[in-house]
């Protein structure tokens, strides 16, 4: 029988989550992702996707996604090497593999685990891993799993990239990996690939990117923040689950030998179910719909510049960027749950975010543009925005 006092325990932490207005709660979507949703029977105008190109309901990949499971059935039942590796897996990563520029790709369940995967089974005690200070949690988590010396450097200062790479070096590293977010998802802003790039150059490192906010959508045809900048990564990994369709699946592409090993050595690869065939078919899909997107990409930007020129107008605080991720920042985290709820009661769906998914002191609420989003659904948002910070206080 479970401890009471452990469940007493739980309770009383729930209790404090609570008072502190940090408690996060999930609402029912009733039908299908999408720039307008339903929920409690409400049609929302949906403001909080990462379904940057729309193309999570597209009925496109609804029927890629059946044919592929009339061919290739339901699910796996099976890690990879056991049994669990069809050829739309590889078809998948090849053609992943072909759009990033890269000699090879491998699929996981989710850019979590490829992200928790990556960095143990290619570098050990002799290495070194210098991470941006704001990297994704499973970025942390995963060189927390790996036996490298650990550096940070500050959220994109390249001074200091330079200090701590420099510093691994003198204490002896063997290989010294730059790890960064393409894009910093919380803020928008996008790491300077270029600098990395030349630093990383300048004392033989080697560059992993975490792409998950930009693939699809960033740089020519959506190659990523690597393409946008110019340069080239040695590591990338992404996932299926954003602009690509949005349902669940991750990848890390690189240099075969880095991939092959990573087959032989990637824990969440080895001990994970293979993705099923639904996932993977759309994803094909997607990556062909993804190609051609210029004018998807073309109306998400605008719309992105049209929202922040919106917003500021009305008199709301911004982080600067040029991402389809724009923050309103508004520092206390029951003030961000306020006017989450007053958007709600406007038929606006945001979600506000705060402690600890972001620092004490700096909570908002995170829009995010998507191409299927009209000027009309933009103007009814940006008149319940100003409608709501008013009765709330954000603005005046």
């Amino acid at each position: 029988m479970t401890d009471s006092r452990f469940l007493t325990h739980m309770k009383e932490t729930l209790a404090g989550i609570e008072a502190e207005g940090l408690m996060k709660r999930e609402r029912l979507i009733e039908g299908a992702q999408g720039a307008h949703v339903t929920i409690g029977g409400r049609r929302m105008l949906n403001l909080c996707a990462n379904n940057y190109l729309g193309l999570a309901g597209d009925p496109r990949l609804t029927a890629a996604a059946k044919a592929a499971m009339d061919s290739h059935g339901y699910g796996m039942a099976s890690v990879r090497f056991i049994c669990g590796t069809q050829d739309l897996h590889r078809q998948l990563e090849a053609r992943l593999a072909d759009f990033l520029g890269m000699e090879d790709a491998i699929l996981f369940a989710a850019c979590f685990d490829a992200n928790g995967g990556l960095f143990e089974p290619l570098l050990g005690e002799n290495d070194a891993i210098v991470s941006d200070s704001l990297n994704h949690a499973s970025i942390i988590d995963g060189v927390r799993l790996c036996k490298a010396k650990r550096y940070r450097f500050a959220n994109g200062d390249m001074a200091d990239l330079e200090v701590q790479v420099l510093t691994a070096i003198r204490d002896g590293a063997r290989f010294v990996m730059i790890a960064t977010d393409g894009v910093f998802s919380m803020d928008g802003y996008l790491a300077d690939l270029r600098e990395i790039r030349r630093i990383a150059d300048q004392y033989n490192c080697l560059v992993m990117v975490d792409d998950c906010h930009a693939t699809g959508f960033m740089g020519p045809q959506g190659r990523g923040t690597p393409a946008h900048a110019g340069v080239k990564a040695d590591v990338i990994t992404g996932t299926l689950g954003k602009a690509l369709g949005g349902a669940l699946g991750g990848y890390i592409a690189g240099p075969q030998p880095v991939i092959d090993l990573l087959r032989q050595r990637a824990r969440p690869y080895l001990f994970s179910n293979a993705l099923p065939p639904a996932v993977v078919g759309a994803a094909l899909a997607a990556l062909d719909i993804v190609e051609a997107a210029d004018d998807l990409r073309a109306r998400l930007f605008h719309n992105a510049a049209y929202w922040r020129d919106g917003l500021q107008a009305a008199g709301f605080r911004l982080l600067p960027g040029e991402h389809p991720i724009i923050p309103v920042m508004l520092g206390d985290a029951p003030l961000a749950q306020r006017f989450a709820q007053a958007l709600d009661a406007r038929g606006v769906m945001v979600s506000a975010f705060f402690f600890p998914v972001v620092p004490k002191g700096a909570a908002r609420i995170r829009t995010q543009m998507n191409a299927a989003l009209t000027q009309e659904d933009l103007d009814f948002a940006l008149t319940a925005f100003e409608a709501a910070g008013r009765e709330v206080g954000a603005i005046r």
